[in-house]
C-alpha cells in the first residue's frame, strides 16, 4: 500500500536509511538530471552549511506532443522570468517542487514530517501537495530553501494530452486546498505563510472568473435587447480590467521574449527570431484555447470538493505520446463546450456588437474536445516536432546530457538540420 503517497515514499527512505547519508537528490519518474547537476548541487549544499533544500528550474524535455510541445515552450518563457524574480524576493525562504532537488537529511528528517489533517473527507488524511509544507517546515526549523535559476540543467517531461495534464493538475487543486488547514501551524515565516495562501488562491481564481463570466452572462440575459442596463460595468471598464488581468498574467513570457530577442546566442537558441515569433504567436493562440477550458474544470472539481465532499484519486500518469478517442473527449468535457455554446449564444443574441470579444473566452469552451483530440494527435505532434513548432533550445542546440536519452523530438530535429546542410552543400 503507498501509505502517504509521495511523502510517504520519501519519509520510508528517511526512516529506513536517511540517517546514513547527507543528503538525498529527490526525482519524480519523468525527472532527468545529469550527473554535472548533481554534483554541483551537492557542492553548493556542502559549501553552505546552512541550506536545507536547494530546488533546481526544472524545465520540458523535447516532446513529439502536441500539447506537451507548446505548453513547455510556453512555460520555458514564463518560467526562466518567473523564477528569477521569485528568487529574488523570496529569498531563503524559497519554492520547493517535491522533485529534481537537493535536501539535507538531517533537518529534513528531524523537523518535516508531514502532519496527517484529522476528518474523513477529501481534504483529511495524508497531504498531497507535500513539497511547499515541508519546505515551510524546513524554513522554520532555520534552514534556508533555495532555488538554482539556472535553465538547462534540470529536467521532466510533461503532460502529453489535456486529459493527462487536467488530471494531474486536479490532484494537485485538492492538495492545495487541504494547506488552507495548516495556515495556522506556529512559526511559519510571513514568506512563507504567503507562499500558501498564494497556492490556495491559484486555483480558486478559476472559479471567481467563471463565476464573474456567468453572471455577467445572467445579467444580460435579464437585460433589456441589446441595452446594458443591468450590466454594472461599462464596455471600457471591463475592457481595463482585462488588459490588466492579461498583463500580469503574460508579464513573465514577456520579460523572457524580450530577453531572448536581444540576445543573440538566446535567440539562436530558439531557431531565429522568425521561428521564435512564430512560437509565440502559436503559444499564445493556445493559451487562449486553453485557460477557460483548466479554470471550468478547476471549478467543476471545486464545487464536487467541497459542496459534495467528492475528490479524486491518486493515479499513475500516462507519460507517453498517445491518442485522445473523441468519445473520451466528449464525455469529459461536454460542460465546458455548453457552457461556451451557451455564453456565445446569449452575447450573440443581447450583444452582437461584443461577439468578437466574447469569442476571446468562449472559443476554448466550444472547442474543448476538438482541442484536446488534435493536441493529443501524434500525427500532428510529429509534423511539429519535424517542422520545429514549439521547439525549445535542446532542439536546437542538443545538449551532451540528452544524447543517450535518444528523444523522438531532437532525432527528428536533427534529421531537418541533416537536410538543410545536404541541400546546402548540393
Amino acid at each position: 500500500m503507498n501509505t502517504a503517497f509521495k511523502s510517504g515514499n520519501i519519509r520510508d527512505f528517511c526512516d529506513r536509511w536517511g540517517n546514513n547519508h547527507d543528503f538525498a537528490i529527490t526525482l519524480d519518474a519523468d525527472s532527468f538530471m545529469p550527473a554535472e547537476t548533481v554534483l554541483r548541487l551537492v557542492r553548493i549544499a556542502q559549501a553552505n552549511p546552512g541550506l536545507g533544500i536547494l530546488q533546481t528550474l526544472v524545465v520540458g524535455l523535447p516532446s513529439v506532443s502536441v500539447f506537451a510541445r507548446v505548453f513547455q515552450f510556453g512555460m520555458r518563457l514564463g518560467m526562466r522570468s518567473y523564477t528569477l524574480g521569485a528568487t529574488w524576493w523570496q529569498g531563503d525562504c524559497g519554492p520547493y517542487w517535491g522533485h529534481n532537488a537537493i535536501i539535507r537529511l538531517a533537518p529534513f528528517i528531524a523537523h518535516c514530517r508531514m502532519p496527517v489533517l484529522p476528518g474523513d473527507g477529501p481534504l483529511s488524511g495524508h497531504v498531497l501537495s507535500h513539497d511547499q509544507i515541508e519546505a515551510a517546515l524546513m524554513r522554520r526549523a532555520g534552514y534556508e530553501v533555495r532555488v538554482l535559476p539556472v535553465d538547462g540543467v534540470s529536467w521532466e517531461e510533461n503532460p502529453p494530452t489535456l486529459m493527462e495534464f487536467s488530471r494531474r493538475d486536479l490532484r494537485w487543486c485538492q492538495g492545495n486546498m487541504q494547506y488552507w488547514q495548516l495556515l495556522t501551524l506556529p512559526g511559519l515565516k510571513p514568506v512563507s505563510r504567503f507562499q500558501l495562501v498564494f497556492a490556495i488562491w491559484m486555483y480558486l481564481g478559476s472559479p471567481a472568473w467563471m463565476a464573474m463570466t456567468a453572471i455577467g452572462t445572467v445579467l444580460l440575459v435579464l437585460s433589456e435587447a441589446q441595452t446594458a442596463k443591468y450590466v454594472p460595468l461599462k464596455a471600457s471598464a471591463g475592457t481595463a480590467l482585462f488588459a490588466i488581468m492579461m498583463m500580469m498574467t503574460f508579464a513573465p513570457k514577456i520579460a523572457s521574449m524580450i530577453d531572448v530577442l536581444l540576445t543573440n546566442s538566446a535567440r539562436r537558441s530558439f531557431g531565429g527570431t522568425i521561428p521564435f515569433a512564430l512560437n509565440i504567436a502559436i503559444e499564445a493562440a493556445f493559451m487562449v484555447l486553453l485557460t477557460p477550458i483548466i479554470a471550468l474544470t478547476h471549478t467543476i472539481f471545486l464545487i464536487r470538493l467541497f459542496a459534495f465532499r467528492r475528490g479524486g484519486n491518486w493515479t499513475s500518469q500516462m507519460r507517453e505520446s498517445h491518442a485522445v478517442p473523441w468519445r473520451l473527449a466528449l464525455t469529459k468535457l461536454w460542460p465546458q463546450t455548453i457552457a461556451g455554446c451557451t455564453v456565445l449564444g446569449v452575447v450573440a443574441m443581447k450583444a452582437p456588437n461584443d461577439i468578437g470579444f466574447a469569442l476571446m473566452g468562449t472559443s476554448g469552451l466550444i472547442l474543448a474536445a476538438p482541442f484536446a483530440v488534435a493536441t493529443a494527435s501524434p500525427l500532428m505532434g510529429a509534423l511539429f516536432a519535424r517542422i520545429g513548432i514549439g521547439r525549445i533550445p535542446e532542439e536546437n542546440e542538443r545538449p551532451a546530457a540528452l544524447v543517450p536519452l535518444s528523444l523522438s523530438a531532437i532525432e527528428a530535429s536533427s534529421r531537418v538540420a541533416r537536410k538543410k546542410r545536404n541541400k546546402g552543400h548540393v
